[in-house]
């Protein structure tokens, strides 16, 4: 089990990530304008900066649901190799059978 401030850690942080995405969406817009003034599109940039860093969407991290284990982590799941092993042999998980040969 992972420690639970890296997990809690990990929840604020997506949290802030969809409060702040409207915001950084609308200023990296004017950044990328070339039409728009040199001097407003710097100004963006600065408010970019100026922004918390954990408001980035590449600051999360993905960790298993059952565990929090940050590595060996399966997208689809949702979990990690581990725990994925561990509820495929107690038949948890629909049309998942362990092989053994």
């Amino acid at each position: 089990m992972a420690k639970t401030s890296s997990v809690e850690k990990n929840e604020r942080r997506r949290k802030l990530v969809a409060a702040k995405a409207a915001k950084r969406k609308a200023l990296k817009a004017i950044i990328m304008n070339q039409g728009l003034p040199l001097e407003e599109r710097f100004r963006a940039q600065l408010k970019l900066a100026a922004m918390p860093r954990n408001s980035a969407k590449v600051r999360i991290r993905n960790r298993c649901e059952v565990t929090g284990r940050p590595r060996a982590y399966y997208r689809k799941l949702k979990m990690s190799r581990i725990a994925l092993r561990e509820l495929g042999s107690l038949g948890a998980v629909p049309g998942l059978v362990k092989s053994s040969w």
